[in-house]
């Protein structure tokens, strides 16, 4: 039977003083994280290699920022004076089970999938950038652009190890610690009882939101911690459930006239999907990600040779694209042969009833079969070079940014943001990120996981006062995208960014933040886990 109260153990060993090193190399290594957020400094790096040496650093520090891959866009991971507890020497996969995984949280996700399907098994709620560790994904509830069908990292951790700013250890497993009716939990450690009332602010239902501490009535605890961004505790071993096998994967390429037509198709491949979803032998399509770009983005594509070098069919008119990925039943792999008969006669009246047919159908009834691709399982080659084409969009922004920073002065930075709303008003929300942009006279691209209603809109800066009026304008969109019933949060967290922690504040309200503060004084009394990441630091 869940209980609200759980009780601390100590460290299964015990280490003596920490091994912290000032070496001024590696000092620099871990000076920023992939934000490139400006001016970090570490005041010294450990590598923990047991929950012993991790408890011993926290005892005996007074600033500590737990680090994975540093694949933070979001500042979090980028150290103000910390000493830094880098984690990559908990990189061990600790038991792969019929239905679950337990790894420390310094593998990588790459290692992990590979792990995995040596085993017949498969994590499916990956980000983007599989480069990231595993501690990283649950400090932020990262998600990407398969959460349309599977969710977010939250809906896959079972069970989490997190050793508490005072040294001693937490064992969280799913369902056995939650809220009392009266809204808080108790931790009794060190012989005392801390009691931690879970905030009271209410955020919309949304399919990802990572935007501060996680609150609902008779919530989990596990919950708490995920996506917490490492100020309320650091993991040291992870719980994920998996499933059996890795999903079989066709993609198209759709290139569009118009936004609105791309807006047209999603819904129907997003009706298509939920139809797949609830009867197994529906004549439906299994979309598990839908990836959009924007015309700016194709221009980028053209203008930086990605089209041609990853030979992409962008005809002169097209306005914007879909990448949309489609599984197929694992049970009945057909050869690539058939495959292509399939999709060279599909839209005969005889032609059998199969997924690779109903795509074509469904994007011959919008006059869109013609003009896109279709790239089969078996063709590894072609779906890297589709999916490289997706990520060269943001290479292409970025490398701008750089250049900017070059020329002009070295204070511009990436001006972007990650929101996310109900589907039903995705038309309502490009148009907000167009209209705030366009009255600043600002260069954009807009592209994201529009199965799901995220985005990410970047301002393209020339100079330091495109990133002012960019700024102004993410905070005008934050503002608009709450009232549409989304979150200027979506999937990459808070971080130190000082625009999202006034998103942030827009969405859960002074009040809100205060709550946060109150659960994080009570976890850690004396702030020294990650100071400075989701609200800023209140001066002593």
């Amino acid at each position: 039977m869940p209980s609200h109260r759980i009780t601390t153990r100590p460290p299964l060993t015990t280490t003596g003083e920490p091994d912290i090193s000032t070496a001024p190399d590696l000092l620099e290594t871990v000076s920023e994280d992939a934000a490139h957020y400006p001016n970090g400094r570490a005041a010294g790096v450990a590598r923990p290699a047991t929950e012993s040496d991790v408890a011993t650093l926290l005892i005996h520090s007074q600033s500590v920022l737990p680090i994975g891959a540093q694949s933070s866009l979001t500042g979090g991971a980028t150290p103000m004076g910390d000493i830094v507890m880098d984690m990559q020497r908990f990189d061990r996969v600790l038991a792969v089970n019929q239905d679950e995984v337990i790894v420390q949280p310094g593998v990588p996700l790459t290692i992990l999938q590979a792990t995995l399907e040596r085993a017949g098994k498969y994590y499916p709620p990956v980000p983007t950038f599989d480069g990231a560790f595993a501690g990283g994904v649950v400090a932020t509830n990262a998600a990407g652009a398969t959460t349309f069908k599977y969710g977010t990292t939250r809906d896959w951790v079972r069970g989490l190890t997190v050793v508490l700013a005072n040294g001693q250890v937490l064992e969280l497993t799913r369902g056995e610690t939650t809220a009392h009716p009266e809204g808080y939990f108790e931790i009794v450690t060190e012989g005392a009882v801390r009691r931690i009332s879970i905030p009271r602010y209410t955020v919309p239902t949304l399919e990802k939101c990572s935007a501060g501490y996680f609150s609902e009535p008779g919530m989990d605890l596990i919950d708490l911690f995920i996506g917490s961004e490492g100020t309320l505790g650091v993991i040291t071993e992870i719980t994920f459930a998996v499933v059996e096998s890795t999903p079989t994967v066709a993609l198209a390429w759709v290139p569009l006239p118009n936004e609105q037509i791309a807006l047209e198709l999603t819904w129907m491949l997003r009706q298509s999907a939920k139809n797949a979803w609830r009867d197994p032998y529906a004549s439906a399509l299994d979309v598990s990600a839908i990836e959009y770009l924007d015309t700016r983005c194709l221009d980028i594509l053209r203008d930086d040779g990605a089209a041609r070098r990853h030979e992409i069919n962008l005809p002169h008119e097209s306005q914007a694209a879909l990448l949309v990925q489609v599984e197929l039943p694992t049970d009945s792999e057909i050869s690539t042969e058939r495959a292509y008969d399939e999709i060279a006669n599909a839209l005969a009246n005889d032609a059998p009833d199969t997924p690779l047919t109903r795509l074509c159908r469904l994007l011959s009834s919008t006059n869109l079969l013609e003009s896109s691709e279709i790239s089969l399982p078996s063709d590894r080659r072609r779906q890297a070079q589709l999916l490289a084409a997706r990520e060269a969009v943001p290479e292409g922004v970025n490398r701008r940014v750089a250049e900017a920073r070059r020329l002009h002065t070295k204070n511009i930075e990436k001006t972007a943001a990650d929101m996310i709303v109900p589907f039903e008003r995705a038309a309502e929300s490009l148009a907000i990120f167009r209209n705030a942009f366009e009255k600043r006279q600002l260069d954009y691209a807009i592209w994201g996981h529009l199965s799901d209603g995220n985005v990410h809109p970047n301002v393209i800066p020339r100079s330091m006062e495109d990133v002012t009026r960019g700024k102004d304008a993410i905070l005008e969109c934050g503002h608009e995208i709450i009232q549409l019933g989304g979150s200027p949060l979506a999937e990459h967290g808070v971080g130190r960014n000082p625009i999202k922690q006034e998103l942030l504040r827009q969405f859960v309200g002074d009040n809100g933040i205060a709550q946060m503060r109150a659960v994080k004084s009570a976890l850690d009394p004396k702030g020294k886990l990650a100071p400075g990441v989701i609200f800023s630091r209140i001066a002593k």
